[in-house]
């Protein structure tokens, strides 16, 4: 234990927590978080990233379990969205508060990774949180995928079809995946069935299993510090309590993050487009949301190699950076520079290649 612990003295809590200790004993878990303490410097903003996820995929609960009230899988599923906009009270604000809150969630466990990786908070004994981590990542994409075709509409039916064609396109096991997506030979009904499945059960289950093994190894090992702060001698080293301070501050960014997310709700309100026609040829534009767009965007520009062609080319380079991206804990220890250099490529990478997706759709 470090000095600036030893010194801290705890003291009994007041008002609601005071009235749950006094009932549920309580206090020692109060006492162990009172002192965790968090390194506080310039670039401490980082650490809200982890937080802000966190809230989005609260969010995502709580106004899927509204939508579920109405919504209705199947043949009935676009109907039910359009009621769900048109009829029910606020509900096209609810659904407007799901959908971006599904893409900020997923924008910033991107930005959380990243900034673990810079900061090397990877390194040995955090290999389990970094790896949970990149496991909620790739869960957080899933269910992004899978409620995307849940409304039936026009672009959600036609990029999912996209998304699916890639899957299949997987060396060896693609052709399975892609059949227990679909749940029949083509996209229709009972794909939207498999996806609901998905992203109402299945996915979110596994996402609160690991959430809560990320979270406990957080609280174990506590927060990591950066080589400068690590550098810095003793008596310029500032912290902060975890409780209450840090958590106050946390929960006021996410106040903010909620006001925005209400914002962009009220003023520019998720679109619901016609229902999906499955019999009608791909229109102009289509494309798959923006966290797939940079994949999207490499398999198009891909040439065919002798026998692979440009879709097993492309599934065995993103294959292979997901696994080096997942490994760097192991990989990456003893050459962090390396590391620094793959992830500025991967990071340039997606934004490039997700620019020109777009500009090539005429979306930007």
């Amino acid at each position: 234990m470090s000095e600036h612990q030893t010194d801290q003295k705890t003291t009994a809590p007041s008002g609601v927590l005071g009235w749950l200790a006094d009932r549920y004993q309580i206090q020692g878990l109060i006492d162990y978080l009172a002192k965790k303490e968090v390194p506080s410097y310039r670039h401490s903003f980082w650490y809200y990233m982890g937080g802000l996820s966190l809230m989005f995929f609260i969010v995502q609960i709580i106004t899927g379990i509204l939508l579920l009230f109405y919504y209705t899988p199947g043949k009935e599923a676009h109907a039910s969205v359009q009621f769900i906009v048109e009829k029910v009270s606020f509900g096209w604000l609810i659904r407007s508060v799901h959908s971006y809150a599904a893409n900020l969630m997923i924008f910033f466990v991107f930005v959380h990774m990243f900034s673990v990786i810079f900061m090397k908070a990877y390194r040995r004994p955090r290999e389990l949180t970094y790896i949970t981590g990149f496991i909620l990542l790739a869960l957080s994409m899933g269910m992004g995928f899978s409620g995307y075709l849940l409304p039936w509409d026009e672009l959600a039916y036609f990029a999912t079809k996209i998304g699916i064609n890639i899957t299949e396109s997987v060396p060896l096991i693609g052709p399975v995946l892609g059949d227990m997506l679909k749940g029949g030979p083509e996209v229709g009904f009972d794909t939207i069935s498999r996806f609901f499945a998905l992203h109402v059960w299945g996915i979110p289950l596994l996402m609160t299993g690991v959430l809560g093994a990320h979270l406990f190894f957080i609280q174990v090992q506590g927060i990591s510090e950066p080589d400068g702060f690590k550098a810095l001698p003793a008596e310029k080293k500032k912290y902060v309590k975890f409780f209450p301070t840090f958590m106050y501050d946390d929960l006021l960014v996410w106040l903010i993050a909620i006001n925005g997310l209400i914002v962009l709700a009220v003023f520019f309100p998720w679109e619901l487009g016609p229902e999906a026609n499955v019999l009608a040829p791909t229109p102009e534009g289509i494309h798959p949301e923006w966290y797939f767009m940079a994949m999207f965007q490499i398999l198009k520009i891909l040439p065919n190699l002798g026998p692979l062609e440009s879709e097993h080319i492309g599934n065995i380079i993103f294959g292979l950076t997901g696994v080096l991206l997942a490994a760097i804990p192991f990989w990456g220890s003893k050459n962090e520079r390396l590391v620094t250099y793959f992830t500025i490529a991967v990071l340039a990478g997606l934004v490039i290649f997700s620019i020109l997706g777009y500009h090539a759709v005429g979306s930007i």
